[in-house]
């Protein structure tokens, strides 16, 4: 069957399925890929890639992560960086009495701990939803704090219960610099993307989707809940462990368990809230305001003749959270996905094929 959408005719399912459907996406998406390999290592500043290209990108894979299982799945979760935790750590522990191993297995095996920790925790779900499962992912956050704050042998009996990281090499090649950090981090978090967005169209993501929607009406169609939850769960799990080993090991070098707080879960479900939940892309949204407005709210007033005090600047960033996310849950759900696909549609003034 022809049919159009957007302008352009679509003439086989095949078509219809591809990640970037539409070709000016895929020429935009392309481009992006080579002005971030190509151009932002030399044009970006250290203090401009430590700041905010580096966290930016590392939250980002977080939000993906949450996204996949609030989102798509419908699962709410209020204690995702208790997975980043058990990847940093899980990342630490292999790296330091496993050496000389491959810093991509490290990344992949602290994913798969951390998956594993998440399908534990995401039992709960299977007879519990809504707030009283956010109160069980929040126990869970509670209690990897904890454990790792109290059993020594996560830490390598640092007296201080603090660990740090050594240099990160990858086939001989010591990642050291920021830039080096930048290729590599944009390298991973590009690659997990494409999968994950695979991952949502595939049979098991739109089996997230029905589960999402009603659970009930899934389970008449074929669809196991049971499966679909832990799954979700599970996959989240690691993509958030995953970034908590980038975390720990490209961005912060040493850390405490109060650096994987309730506080840092809070910051991943504000981002999907704000960038569009339900949306690859706008994981990316949310992760980029939530890097970015602090730093806007440190220089922005200072620039204007407002000496705004450290305490002033940290309580309006909680305010402006909170009203943004008032305001998107009133008047646009989806977030900052939604008006970005909205604007581009409004936009597309490109000649479309006949």
């Amino acid at each position: 069957m022809f049919y159009r959408e957007n302008g352009q005719f679509k003439t086989s399912y095949r078509a219809d399925q591809q990640i970037l459907p539409i070709r000016q996406d895929r020429l935009l998406m392309a481009g992006l890929l080579v002005v971030a390999y190509l151009v932002v290592p030399w044009v970006a500043s250290d203090y401009l890639l430590r700041a905010i290209i580096l966290p930016f990108l590392i939250l980002s894979l977080a939000a993906i992560g949450l996204n996949l299982l609030v989102g798509y799945c419908g699962q709410i979760s209020l204690g995702h960086a208790a997975f980043m935790a058990v990847g940093a750590y899980a990342a630490y522990n292999l790296a330091v009495r496993v050496p000389g191993m491959n810093f991509l297995l490290v990344l992949l095996l602290a994913g798969v701990c951390a998956a594993l920790v998440g399908a534990l925790f995401g039992i709960p779900s299977l007879r519990i939803k809504g707030l009283y499962l956010a109160v069980a992912t929040l126990a869970a956050q509670f209690f990897i704090d904890w454990m790792f704050a109290r059993v020594k042998w996560f830490t390598n009996y640092a007296s201080s219960g603090s660990v740090s990281t050594a240099t990160v090499e990858l086939f001989g090649w010591k990642i050291e610099t920021p830039a080096e950090k930048y290729l590599f981090l944009l390298s991973v978090v590009s690659v997990l993307a494409l999968a994950a967005k695979n991952l949502v169209r595939s049979h098991i993501g739109r089996s997230w989707m029905a589960t999402r929607d009603m659970d009930v009406a899934a389970e008449v169609i074929g669809i196991r809940p049971v499966y679909a939850k832990l799954t979700a769960f599970a996959v989240s799990a690691f993509y958030v462990g995953v970034a908590g080993a980038l975390w720990g090991f490209m961005h912060l070098g040493a850390w405490e368990p109060a650096a994987f707080g309730i506080n840092v879960s809070l910051n991943l479900l504000f981002m999907i809230i704000i960038g569009g939940m339900g949306s690859i892309l706008g994981s990316f949204f949310g992760a980029f305001f939530i890097t970015v407005l602090p730093i806007l709210l440190a220089q922005v007033p200072a620039m204007l003749g407002f000496n705004l005090s450290v305490e002033t600047g940290s309580h309006l960033e909680l305010m402006i959270f909170g009203a943004l996310i008032v305001f998107f849950l009133i008047v646009e759900p989806h977030g900052l996905a939604r008006l970005w696909a909205i604007g581009k549609e409004k936009l597309r003034l490109w000649p479309f094929p006949h």
